[in-house]
């Protein structure tokens, strides 16, 4: 996982990571809001989602504390990282601006 991982998030393209864990009620709430957000920006983002609970040392090296987090990529370089659930607009804004 982890070099693919690396290979994923050092694109061009922007790529908004979720950490989550099916648990988790906030993260089922967000899911429906970033395949709004991946419809809207289509080729714009890339949108992954890692499951906290099987990819342990992945979140420890991103020191996800809570979920859902989201942490924005760009050329490999985390750019913005937030907690909870933030909507549909505020996450395209964020995207958008570091296109």
């Amino acid at each position: 996982m982890k070099s693919s991982f690396n290979e994923i998030i050092n694109d061009e393209t922007p790529v908004l990571v979720d950490f989550f864990a099916d648990w988790c009620g906030p993260c089922k709430a967000l899911a429906p809001i970033l395949k709004e957000v991946k419809a809207e920006l289509g080729e714009g983002v890339k949108i992954v989602k890692i499951d906290v609970d099987k990819n342990q040392p992945l979140a420890a090296k991103y020191q996800v504390r809570g979920v859902p987090t989201m942490v924005l990529f760009k050329k490999g370089q985390q750019v913005w990282r937030q907690s909870g659930v933030v909507q549909k607009n505020d996450l395209i804004k964020v995207i958008t601006s570091h296109s």
